[in-house]
């Protein structure tokens, strides 16, 4: 059982320094996995120091793979023997076990994995990657304690997803790469992390196509390589600490993360008032005297506002002038870490009902999926637990602003996600320290 751990943090003024953001935890897992499948030594470069990383390594680990975790780097190889199954001990830690099922029908003709976890942010059925792999031939049974998988060979075939699933899509990648014939997937999701595995499987030796209208192209090889790759900086965490810099009326500046990968995040903000500085080094955003405006904000798949950036905003929104609206329309329950802001003063009120954007795929549903924020708040310290990463985040970043100490509990969370992240907010000027 992992040990709770636990944060205090003091108001301390402006956070104002630098950050280097390295790649992302939803990116170094899915190339680990995809690592698998090259007969020889791949490198993943920029690794952040996530719980994640660790989580994954002791998977593949039980899987008979080489991992060797050094500071940035990750070398992982095939060993002499692959174990087609993945301990229960790894029921519900993270979404990786169901990306595993197509490397290891690939390299063991069967597979065994225990049933996914990860945030309670909403269904995120395993049902699109199931359906995928029976379609390119496997026989799939989904039990109760997990899923098992078996296959001769797997076959090319042509798949539509009901939804650009960033998770079912990537599994698809891992599977068409060594399959018979060519795949064809029609409304994949096209993110910058399933971009970047993509082009880490072609550098493997996989021939992928990103073909427009969200459809990609796989033609099946016999084999793959070992190949070496850098990972961009992690959009999330970018996004996070430019949020931090004017929630607190401060200036960070972010180094590592493209420009590319924040187009749509800049424009949101740039429209609430804050005032950019972009260059080839970094990204700082800072607010103007008089302070951000309210805005409307709708999440989407890519290239609309992620959903992983609406936590931080919903604090900014906190401390904006007017009413701001957040609809959320990629995960239904994405708004259960609401509770906790609202014990720090915020004022949010949640609905069932689509504002903000049009109606979306929970809008006949009972899913709260929309908010409404009324700004400026001014907030106050609390002892609040953490449900998720991206909460964790942004419980930070509220009791950063809030009149009193906060006590965070639950910052595993945080550690999970985010690269080292109580030395980042310290070396920013937070007072923050762990409660032993």
């Amino acid at each position: 059982m992992i040990e709770d751990k636990v944060w205090l943090i003091e108001p301390s003024g402006p956070l104002r320094g630098d950050v280097e953001v390295r790649g992302s935890k939803n990116a170094v897992s899915k190339h680990m996995v995809a690592a698998m499948l090259g007969t020889g030594e791949s490198v993943i470069h920029n690794v952040p120091e996530v719980g994640e990383v660790g989580i994954t390594a002791a998977m593949l680990d039980a899987l008979g793979i080489n991992v060797e975790i050094s500071r940035g780097e990750i070398r992982i190889g095939q060993g002499p023997e692959i174990r087609p199954r993945v301990p229960d001990a790894f029921t519900g830690l993270n979404r990786i076990p169901i990306l595993m099922l197509g490397p290891l029908l690939h390299l063991a003709g069967e597979a065994f994995v225990p049933l996914v976890g990860g945030d309670p942010i909403g269904r995120r059925p395993v049902n699109f990657h199931v359906e995928a792999l029976r379609a390119m031939g496997a026989e799939v049974e989904v039990g109760d304690t997990g899923i098992f998988a078996k296959a001769k060979r797997l076959n090319g075939t042509r798949l539509e997803l009901p939804y650009p699933s960033v998770g079912a899509t990537e599994t698809i990648l891992m599977s068409a790469v060594l399959a018979e014939g060519k795949t064809v997937v029609k409304n994949a999701a096209m993110e910058p992390e399933v971009v970047e595995l993509a082009l880490f499987l072609q550098r493997m030796g996989a021939r992928i196509e990103l073909s427009p209208d969200r459809r990609i192209v796989i033609e099946g090889v016999e084999r793959l390589h070992g190949a070496s790759i850098w990972l961009a900086g992690d959009r999330i965490e970018a996004f996070s600490y430019l949020a931090a810099g004017l929630i607190t009326g401060g200036e960070v500046r972010v180094h590592g993360c493209p420009q590319d990968r924040l187009v749509t995040a800049i424009t949101t903000l740039a429209r609430m008032g804050a005032q950019f500085d972009i260059n080839d080094e970094y990204l700082c955003a800072t607010a103007p005297p008089e302070g951000l405006r309210a805005a409307a904000v709708q999440t989407d798949t890519h290239p609309g506002f992620m959903t992983d950036w609406q936590t931080p905003l919903m604090v900014l929104f906190t401390q904006s002038q007017g009413m701001s609206v957040l609809h959320e329309t990629v995960f239904e329950n994405r708004l259960v870490y609401v509770p906790a802001l609202q014990k720090m003063g915020c004022e949010i009120e949640v609905f069932d009902q689509c504002l903000g954007g049009p109606a979306c795929r929970y809008h006949d549903t009972n899913a709260r999926h929309s908010a409404v924020v009324r700004g400026v708040s001014q907030l106050r310290g609390a002892d609040v637990t953490l449900p998720d990463i991206r909460a964790g985040f942004s419980a930070v970043l509220a009791a950063a602003v809030a009149d009193g100490t906060s006590t965070l509990r639950g910052v595993n969370h945080i550690e999970r996600g985010y690269h080292q992240p109580f030395e980042q907010f310290a070396s920013l000027g937070l007072n923050i320290s762990r409660q032993q």
